[in-house]
């Protein structure tokens, strides 16, 4: 019997644990991308949208599916303190997330929306912004083991966004929260939703980016060396979903990360001297 229990704990952790080897270099980022930190795909002009993060423009990259970069949208009535990651609503509507919060120390953060109909243009002002704050975090910074506040990767579902923090706390311990935060402009507190565990290591497993699929039906976490898979989830309640986390079988500083199409994921890294600097297509198994 405790021969057959063990069986069966070792097949549940195999089942929530994959690994790939189908991760394919579509094309090297130009020279300017060096630091991109989100990139959001739209499908129907077959065209990236690509932000960087601190001490970079204003600007979003567009890119086609060959790597050439078509145009630059500067955001006039938008600072970039530090944009980490970009995502779009269900109608292509773009919004960027200047949540970056190394130190855990700001209390600025924002949202920006920016609606499809400009994203032809060189120049265009977001249409509102999203301001917010984390209830639960009183001191800026707060101790060195409570660093829970910076954020690099959200989606946008059903009128809402999904922040997913990335850990910066001394004796990091995999801990990933969940906050919540309506799509409406004006100031507002992010409602906590609930925390899961990564694993251990940071170098593995800090959230770098987050995506949607087109139908909605799936969200991929990022981190260096492997993506977890929300599928399966009652609502608003991801916690709820099935988690699933695959190697990539590759380690970089990978951050950012789109769905092509429902089955696939475009996946960007920063370049690191003659390192990286890639966008990598990713096929999800049947």
């Amino acid at each position: 019997m405790k021969q057959l229990s063990f069986l069966l704990v070792a097949l549940i952790l195999i089942s929530c644990q994959q690994s790939s080897s189908g991760l394919e270099v579509l094309f090297k980022l130009p020279n300017s991308l060096k630091e991109v930190s989100g990139i959001s795909y739209n499908s129907s002009e077959k065209l990236i949208y690509s932000i960087q993060d601190r001490g970079n423009s204003n600007e979003i990259q567009v890119l086609n599916l060959d790597g050439k970069l078509i145009r630059s949208i500067k955001v006039t009535n938008a600072s970039n303190i530090d944009w980490e990651d970009i995502t779009q609503d269900k109608n292509g509507n773009i919004y960027i997330g200047d949540f970056g919060n190394n130190d855990n120390e700001r209390s600025d953060l924002t949202i920006y929306k920016i609606s499809k109909e400009k994203l032809s243009q060189n120049q265009v002002e977001s249409d509102y912004k999203i301001e917010f704050s984390y209830p639960e975090q009183k001191t800026f910074p707060p101790k060195k083991t409570e660093r829970f506040y910076d954020v690099e990767g959200f989606v946008e579902l059903n009128g809402a966004f999904y922040l997913f923090t990335k850990n910066r706390s001394k004796n990091f311990d995999g801990t990933v929260m969940i906050y919540k935060i309506k799509n409406l402009a004006g100031e507002q507190d992010a409602q906590l939703m609930g925390s899961f565990i990564s694993c251990t290591n940071y170098n593995h497993c800090a959230i770098t980016s987050a995506a949607i699929s087109p139908d909605g039906q799936k969200i991929v976490l990022l981190a260096h060396d492997k993506i977890i898979l929300f599928e399966d989830w009652e609502y608003d309640d991801l916690l709820s979903a099935n988690r699933t986390t695959i190697s990539l079988n590759d380690f970089s500083q990978k951050e950012a990360v789109a769905f092509l199409d429902d089955s696939t994921l475009l996946i960007a890294d920063e370049r690191n001297k003659n390192e990286g600097g890639n966008v990598y297509k990713f096929s999800f198994k049947n």
